[in-house]
């Protein structure tokens, strides 16, 4: 009886340390250790010579992120081409702004090169999103991997991407659906801090009054939008840099998008963007939580997914 009870707790604690390594979804911190055990460096060195050449494309990055795990979960599915039976997701308007691909390119042609048919497409965007932040100023972290690449890529499926004119309980409401909390939805929107929006994504606040717009923005948005539709506005000061302005200009009524400004409008967040304002640090650390969070949604596994060649096409 002692021999079996014994047993059983040793067997408990192996389950426990295999969910800890590889977690509850198969993923690993390690996973690539023994079959590819140079594919960090090789996605980071790629990413980090591109941004070297052109900083804006950090901001990229952490979006084709963002819209490849908010569709089918992360599965490398927003890299798919459109071909003449099916329009793909990154063809959808709310896709078409996306940059960054050919470093995802130029990151699994290097692997393949090293470690052919191991490292997946969907692990290179996660990878490289994680780069992107680090390099830009933002925190380290370290993510899990071992996503399978999804055969899916659908633009209906682009419905549930949240679109800038949400306000702060339909951003809690879709970001819930995923299994995010009200806190980790306004750390992982912190990811404006970098980057730009097209006129056409808010030129809707110009139209009225907008109590929640300072009244000096609101002339250099419309500014920015006598230039056409495409015309490109920072979302906040420091572009290209990680850090938590784009808080402080939440509290200043100079969040760009109705969907960022809202955060701030709301009573159910104000407080939370008052403490990323006031604390970068815990902005930093709650971030790195979030985007760890997101990048485990709805993985692929086994027969599920595959690892693409082509990261442009289904094997």
């Amino acid at each position: 009886m002692v021999g079996g009870n014994f047993l059983s707790v040793i067997l408990l604690m192996e389950i426990i340390v295999n969910a800890f390594i590889f977690g509850v979804d198969g993923l690993s911190m390690n996973y690539y250790l023994m079959s590819c055990p140079f594919a960090d460096s090789i996605v980071k060195n790629t990413v980090n010579s591109a941004l070297q050449d052109d900083p804006t494309l950090a901001a990229g990055l952490i979006r084709m992120h963002f819209h490849d795990c908010f569709i089918e979960g992360c599965d490398g599915s927003i890299l798919i081409d459109s071909t003449k039976d099916n329009t793909a997701e990154k063809d959808s308007p709310a896709n078409l702004s996306l940059r960054g691909y050919e470093i995802i390119d130029e990151a699994k042609e290097k692997l393949e090169k090293q470690c052919p048919g191991v490292v997946s497409c969907a692990d290179i965007i996660a990878m490289a999103a994680r780069d992107a932040v680090f390099w830009a100023g933002g925190p380290v972290y370290e993510i899990p991997k071992g996503r399978k690449d999804g055969r899916r890529s659908k633009i209906e499926d682009t419905r549930n991407l949240p679109p800038p004119i949400f306000n702060a309980s339909q951003l809690i409401q879709m970001f819930g659906q995923h299994g995010l909390s009200a806190q980790e939805m306004v750390a992982l929107s912190g990811a404006h801090t970098l980057g730009v929006a097209r006129c056409s994504s808010f030129k809707n606040r110009l139209s009225a009054v907008d109590k929640d717009l300072d009244s000096d923005f609101a002339k250099t948005l419309s500014k920015t939008c006598s230039a056409g539709d495409n015309a490109e506005q920072p979302f906040d000061a420091t572009r290209n840099t990680f850090d938590n302005v784009y808080y402080n200009g939440l509290q200043s009524k100079t969040g760009v998008l109705a969907s960022d400004q809202t955060l701030y409008a709301s009573s159910i967040t104000k407080n939370i963007v008052n403490g990323y304002a006031f604390n970068q640090a815990m902005f930093f650390f709650d971030f790195q939580r979030a985007m760890v969070k997101m990048s485990r949604l709805d993985v692929k596994e086994g027969s599920k997914g595959e690892v693409r060649q082509n990261c442009h096409k289904i094997n």
